[in-house]
């Protein structure tokens, strides 16, 4: 069964052109009560990774890089609104299309490519959901490994129920719908509230440097921040350029991180087959780019913009105190291991010794400026700005606070990462995604429910790594797009032309040029020479694999029991 290629109009759309007729009120209302897709984008990538690197972006940039963000999900946008024209226009499966039309290396690369990062970032989902209700939320109730367990499994039915009721019917999608709106709304309002709290507090904030912070500045990639300057003066002439090679290698990888939270290649598969599960066609083209501003882009803007501000105005230049060299233990209790260990790794940096020497080193045997520099520099997470909070707004309000709004990221993020995962498989393998095929698929992603066991003492840093990892095939999908974007025979009539495929083309590669630029950089930076040879071997399969002689388009819109309706 397939829709005609002029089918009925659904009831959406007799909603849609009915908005001709309303004010500006009235259609932001009717625009607001349709959207649905761009909420779902939106928390998936307000996680745990786009929380930690917003944290640490603050910490180790201050305001400067607050146009950073906002700028990779720009760009996201535009490849993602791409990914709208192209399934709205066809109502074809993508991975089908792409496979048919373009290239199989590129269709399975980017299916299986976003099935491990769906299953590689619900690991530190869960992670940050067990350590935010032990140390925010009821640390005395769930301490330990039981209490551990029984938040490992309370989480995983929660999430499990909200994604099985997605694939039921009209109401339960519905429903599902309403309460990630919900979510993404609490995930905001708690980091509204952080920023509120300290703009009233005594100091409050430096405004001038905030807005200038909007601006974009690329000297990161290649300086420290201006504000070391004079702490990396101060430090002797022979050891300045270990501190400025190390500030520079923690902001490019913050920055790439940050970046790859924005937009990961798992949600350029999900947003094609949401719309097809509600049936969007090309009437909805233009909504589909209301749809993600509104859900996607404002939300994470607000949120990581919150989180940097927050995370500057307490942590930026400030050490973190309680950090020893020679031993393995912090002083006070002020500091955590993991924090005490970076700060033991980056003094090791600088002296060259492997650990069977560290004890020869007395802390004489580095400048004040060096140790209170590494300290400054040492990585942040979501429970120590909590914990910075408390003297403004008393222990129990701060904990509350940060609590729901990390727990809801989690949570959000788990459900959506469920539901990813089991449209991937059942595209691999051919299978509707709906009933019982569809729910066991989701399945796959309670894999990360091993997180806090496994990787327990990473927790809440788990996500910056495997946000990386996840920007290194971002481009990927992005490229199979802009490789779509432009198959006359696979669009037909639907094919931009003149000026708006120019302006198509321009932005879209701009896109896949940051990406690519960012993904290189992290190969080269992490793979090496092995790296770089397994990016080369996959081009060049992908390019013996490219389709010369393409099947002709169909032109009709795929069935709706297909993906759900």
């Amino acid at each position: 069964m397939s829709f005609p290629s002029q089918p009925t109009p659904t009831l959406e759309e007799q909603r849609l052109s009915r908005t001709r007729n309303q004010n500006s009120l009235g259609l932001l209302f009717t625009y607001l009560r349709l959207s649905g897709p761009g909420w779902f984008q939106s928390a998936l990538t307000l996680g745990g990774g786009s929380l930690s690197s917003s944290l640490y972006l603050g910490v180790l940039t201050g305001y400067s890089l607050l146009w950073l963000q906002p700028l990779a999900m720009i760009l996201g946008i535009v490849m993602l609104s791409a990914i709208g024209y192209v399934t709205t226009s066809t109502g074809v499966s993508p991975f089908r299309a792409i496979n048919n039309h373009v290239n199989p290396i590129l269709g399975w690369g980017w299916a299986l490519a976003s099935l491990v990062a769906s299953l590689v970032w619900s690991m530190p989902q869960y992670s940050l959901a067990t350590a935010v209700v032990q140390q925010n939320l009821f640390p005395d109730l769930l301490s330990g490994t039981f209490g551990k367990t029984i938040i490992v499994l309370t989480v995983l039915v929660v999430s499990t129920t909200a994604t099985w009721s997605y694939g039921q019917n009209r109401i339960g999608i519905k429903l599902y719908e309403v309460v990630l709106k919900v979510a993404v709304g609490l995930i905001v309002a708690c980091f509204i509230a952080v920023v509120i709290t300290l703009i009233f507090s005594p100091k409050g904030l430096l405004w001038p440097s905030l807005l200038k912070g909007f601006i974009p500045d690329f000297q990161s990639f290649l300086r420290p921040s201006s504000q070391y300057l004079p702490l990396l003066q101060s430090i002797e002439e022979e050891h300045r350029p270990y501190w400025t090679s190390l500030i520079v290698q923690k902001q490019t990888d913050v920055i790439v991180s940050a970046a790859a939270t924005a937009v990961g290649i798992n949600m350029t598969f999900l947003f094609p087959y949401l719309l097809l599960r509600r049936r969007w066609r090309r009437s909805h083209r233009n909504f589909v780019i209301f749809d993600l501003s509104i859900g996607m882009l404002i939300p994470f803007i607000l949120a990581t913009s919150c989180v940097v501000v927050a995370a500057a105005k307490q942590f930026h230049l400030q050490p973190q105190p309680g950090l020893t060299w020679g031993t393995n233990e912090s002083r006070l209790g002020t500091a955590s291991q993991l924090q005490q260990k970076e700060f033991q790794t980056m003094m090791q940096g600088r002296i060259g010794a492997r650990k069977d020497e560290i004890q020869s080193y007395s802390p004489t045997s580095f400048s004040t400026t060096e140790r209170k520099l590494a300290a400054t520099l040492v990585t942040r997470d979501a429970f120590d700005l909590a914990n910075s909070l408390q003297p403004l707004t008393g222990r129990s309000f701060a904990n509350l606070m940060f609590g729901l709004g990390v727990l809801g990221m989690a949570l959000s993020t788990i459900t959506l990462l469920m539901l990813v995962s089991g449209l991937i498989i059942c595209e691999i393998f051919n299978l509707p995604s709906t009933g019982w095929n569809y729910r066991l698929a989701t399945l796959t992603a309670a894999f990360g429910a091993l997180g806090p066991f496994v990787w327990n003492k990473a927790a809440f840093w788990l996500a910056i790594p495997t946000s990386v990892f996840g920007f290194t095939l971002l481009p990927l999908a992005y490229l199979t797009f802009l490789l779509l974007m432009n198959q006359r025979q696979f669009l037909g009539k639907d094919l931009p032309k003149g000026l708006r495929r120019w302006i198509w083309n321009i932005l879209m590669i701009v896109a896949t040029g940051v990406a690519s630029f960012g993904s290189l950089t992290m190969i080269w930076k992490k793979g090496g020479t092995w790296g770089i040879t397994a990016a080369v071997t996959f081009a060049v399969a992908a390019l013996l694999f490219h389709r010369r002689h393409l099947a002709s388009p169909t032109g009709e819109y795929e069935s709706p029991e297909q993906y759900g309706r």
